[in-house]
């Protein structure tokens, strides 16, 4: 079988860097760049490659996990059955190869009933009831770890703090949809706007944020409601057999359903119902953006079973997008956090899919050159949801004679540092790195993140106020922050400045894996930069490597070795560097290692559920220092399972595979034999 080509390896890897972005900045910090549909047009087209070159997939691609990770700011709380996504389709023809696959599963071509319903453009949460009485309520989070929200919950009218009726389980999961209806959210946006305050984006946003605010009072203002669509943990013996008899004893016991709801008897009926919900779209006071459809009998779902990470009985069908023709400009080069150039258009506003739209991305000049566009052209754009519209088509004989060519910048339009054409590469690049002003935030964001030199209270808000009043120019800066200064910040007090300055000095004592990782090289992740500090032992010998020496460690391949050289090669990036050693950060040295040598070379890991001794990521880097791949899902190519308290449906598969699975105990049992 013929090797994936270069340029695909590269579209992954860039689709990866911005979705891991995007999830950063949508759960983290309440700060969306994009809109769901974009981000789902992103994680589409992941899904798209991998697929087609499984070969591709690794631990750490966001295709291995569902969501984003709770807030440090939230209690944690674990989903005893997780909360899975859904696969996504957007035609009949995909509606009907989803019923044919349940047909084979069955041999049977018997009808099949659905339950349908409007697919809700909120916050999927889970709501943990004890003898009716509401005790908890989790945001899904990651899938398998959610927050706990249960303080915002309450202040919601639609959700009841106890259930009515008769017959009330002991045990009652419901999960739903928490979400802000269109009236709502107007009238929340213009009293803020008259008040001067924060504005939402959309519905969506508005509603994901208030339910994250740790002040309850805060969510009591704001007009949240509910639809409840599934349930999860359960008493047995309690609901029926079918969803469609399930939402009517929801609704006995004085929990929210969607009254748009309707059981259809198979595919085709199911199709009619998106079709007519699709026509009076706009007449709900909630923003949808498909519809679900599920097998109705519970007894099938439980035979059809799931996927990786969705069930194979239910699907969402998205609606198609929108268009609608308008004028090009002019067109702009912006520089991403990760150097990426990208020419943006600017539009002549127009209205479409609910909003005046005035910007849309043209990607790369190859998709410019595919399209034929210049600037005074009649363009039509495509907007689906609330995604910022996507470019489809020039109107050619619409031209004006005056019409301008788009050309490329020469050098980077914010440092004027060299830009960097990789060959079968689409993307330009500024070499800026760290240098580089519109990659400084997130570039010093990422530098003080977790993984990274973890420096805690060094969040995005307090970065971009430190960037603002250019207290910040670079990462080397950090170690320059100067107490009476960090005072006259808004919302600095004297405990969170000293905190703050002794997990910066803190700091200075990292590994050189963590260092290198934190200077945001492109393509070199946690394993690489593991690698690498394994291979070379210090800093400097990383800096005078060639491209033949990189391309000597395992996993490096040709445009990984490219990028660690063009970053070492750029000064201003010497430089930054160089003033952080002067700064005091210290990053260990060790004695090179082959790491072919190492005790655990070869074998791959899985590390799941709640470690007493130390937290996952560093169970990870101690199972890398060794050797070892970590990977975020088990296969039958699995070594070995690390299961502490609270694994879940990793632990069963290890176990249904056949896998070799250890406990805690056990786990620090094995560090410490190849520690010696």
């Amino acid at each position: 079988m013929a090797a994936p080509p270069d340029e695909l390896k590269t579209e992954l890897t860039e689709l990866r860097h911005k979705i891991e972005h995007h999830n950063i900045l949508y759960y983290r910090h309440d700060a969306p760049e994009i809109t769901d549909q974009e981000y789902d047009q992103l994680f589409d087209r992941l899904l798209e490659i991998e697929k087609a070159w499984p070969e591709l997939i690794t631990p750490d691609s966001p295709s291995q996990r569902v969501g984003s990770e709770p807030l440090s700011g939230f209690t944690q709380v674990t989903h005893e059955i997780p909360m899975l996504s859904l696969d996504k389709v957007t035609d009949e023809d995909a509606l009907q190869r989803f019923e044919k696959r349940i047909h084979k599963r069955f041999d049977s071509d018997k009808a099949i009933e659905y339950s349908c319903e409007p697919k809700i453009d909120g916050v999927a949460v889970s709501l943990l009831y004890e003898n009716g009485l509401l005790i908890r309520a989790a945001t899904r989070g990651d899938g398998t770890t959610g927050e706990d929200i249960t303080h915002n919950a309450r202040t919601i009218n639609d959700i009841p703090l106890r259930l009515a009726g008769r017959h009330i389980p002991d045990i009652l999961e419901v999960r739903g949809e928490i979400y802000m209806t269109k009236s709502g959210f107007a009238q929340m946006n213009a009293q803020a706007e008259e008040a001067g305050e924060k504005v939402f984006v959309n519905p969506r946003n508005a509603a994901a944020g208030t339910i994250r605010q740790l002040d309850s009072r805060v969510a009591a203002k704001r007009p949240l409601t509910m639809f409840c669509y599934s349930y999860g943990l359960v008493s047995p013996g309690y609901l029926p057999d079918t969803l469609s008899a399930v939402f009517e004893r929801f609704d006995d016991w004085g929990l929210p359903v969607n009254p748009q709801r309707k059981t259809c008897t198979g595919i085709e009926s199911s199709y009619a119902y998106c079709l007519d919900l699709l026509a009076r779209r706009n007449d709900l006071d909630y923003e949808i953006d498909g519809v679900v459809i599920k097998v109705n009998h519970v007894d099938l779902q439980n035979r059809l079973g799931m996927n990786a990470r969705t069930p194979r009985w239910a699907m969402a069908y998205k609606f198609p997008a929108e268009e609608v023709s308008t004028i090009l400009k002019d067109v702009e080069f912006q520089v991403g956090r990760t150097g990426t150039i990208t020419p943006v258009a600017r539009l002549e506003p127009v209205f479409v899919g609910g909003v005046t739209v005035s910007n849309a991305t043209l990607h790369n000049m190859d998709e410019i050159q595919r399209l034929g566009v210049k600037i005074g052209d009649t363009v039509i754009i495509r907007r689906a949801g609330d995604v910022i519209p996507k470019i489809v088509s020039v109107i050619e004989n619409r031209r004006p004679d005056n019409a301008k060519s788009i050309v490329p910048p020469k050098t980077c339009p914010v440092c004027d540092s060299e830009i960097e054409h990789i060959e079968n590469e689409v993307l330009m690049r500024c070499t800026g790195g760290l240098f580089c002003r519109a990659q400084r935030t997130q570039s010093i964001i990422h530098f003080a993140s977790r993984a990274a030199m973890d420096i805690d209270g060094l969040g995005s808000k307090l970065i971009f106020q430190l960037v603002e009043k250019q207290m910040l120019t670079s990462v080397a800066d950090i170690y320059s922050l100067e107490r009476d200064s960090l005072l006259a910040l808004e919302r600095m007090g004297e405990k969170s400045v000293d905190n703050l300055l002794a997990a910066i000095e803190n700091s200075k004592q990292v590994s050189l894996a963590r260092l290198l990782f934190a200077l945001g090289i492109r393509e070199v992740g946690e394993a690489t930069a593991q690698s690498l500090s394994t291979h070379f032992g210090n800093l400097q010998a990383i800096i005078d490597s060639s491209e033949e020496e990189l391309l000597s460690i395992p996993d490096i391949g040709t445009i990984v070795a490219h990028h660690i050289r063009a970053f070492f090669d750029e000064t201003h990036n010497l430089d930054v560097i160089s003033a952080l050693l002067k700064a005091g950060v210290c990053p260990a040295e060790t004695t090179p290692v082959n790491t072919d040598e190492l005790p655990l070379s070869g074998q791959t890991f899985v590390v799941t559920g709640t470690l007493d001794s130390m937290g996952r990521s560093e169970a990870k880097e101690k199972l890398q220092k060794l050797g070892a791949k970590v990977a975020g899902s088990v296969s039958a190519k699995t070594s070995c399972v690390v299961a502490g308290p609270g694994a879940g449906s990793k632990l069963s598969k290890a176990e249904s595979l056949g896998v070799k699975v250890i406990d805690e105990s056990e786990f620090l049992s094995l560090l410490e034999q190849h520690d010696k």
